[in-house]
């Protein structure tokens, strides 16, 4: 799949689905390759999901290496640095938000997170799909739910079946949105999380979706099928 085709399923994406933004393109780096040609680096540190919804929205192109991202808990769950002990341990979410009524409930929670090895992964590239110069993991779609309702059954249309999705509404966007599709190789949908509703301009009425690179041609076919105008 060369990076012209990959920038047209991109723009495919937004036109039959009539997206307001557009999906976003998410490479993880792994430690030791070298970021791709040309590619800037992020201008600003900014949450995992800061930096999704301002590429969707804006186009830019650029990288964030541990130094940029600044969720060091989501950077953690990509890859990328080790998780904070706080996190996981699950004491931020029992004693720091008050989101469990036990320690153990918030560590549960926090151990059944889709997460990469520590120190895997050194930086995450992120582009627009239908503008990226480089070819990415996953796709990362933020959009209402019946866009959602449309490519679950895009994604249905070749092989049938049902998809089976796994989130806490806690690291959304990245273990859930990223990590979890990149490892299992298959569709994930989520709802986002706190921190994801405070830190970005994502709307009460949006969900996301995480597409493995793999999937994306039989998605996008679906797609086609399912939304002909």
């Amino acid at each position: 799949m060369d990076i012209k085709e990959i920038n047209n399923y991109g723009q495919e994406l937004i036109a039959r689905l009539k997206l307001k933004t557009s999906p976003v393109a998410v490479k993880l780096l792994p430690t030791g390759e070298e970021i791709p040609e040309g590619i800037k680096k992020a201008e600003e540190a900014m949450r995992h999901c800061q930096m999704i919804d301002r590429v969707r929205r804006t186009g830019e192109e650029f990288y964030a290496s541990i130094d940029e991202q600044q969720c060091k808990g989501g950077a953690a769950s990509m890859g990328i640095g080790q998780m904070p002990p706080k996190v996981a341990s699950g004491d931020f979410y029992y004693s720091g938000i008050k989101q469990f009524g036990a320690l153990e409930a918030a560590k549960l929670t926090v151990d059944m997170a889709p997460t990469l090895p520590a120190n895997s992964n050194e930086a995450v590239v992120y582009a627009p799909l239908n503008k990226a110069s480089f070819a990415p993991d996953v796709i990362v779609l933020i959009c209402n739910p019946k866009q959602v309702m449309l490519l679950t059954q895009a994604a249905m249309y070749k092989e049938g079946g049902r998809l089976e999705v796994s989130f806490a509404g806690k690291q959304s966007i990245c273990s859930d949105g990223v990590v979890q599709a990149y490892r299992d190789e298959k569709i994930g949908v989520t709802v986002g999380c706190s921190g994801s509703r405070a830190y970005t301009e994502i709307a009460d009425e949006e969900m996301i979706i995480g597409i493995p690179v793999k999937l994306l041609e039989d998605v996008v076919a679906g797609v086609e099928k399912i939304c002909p105008n």
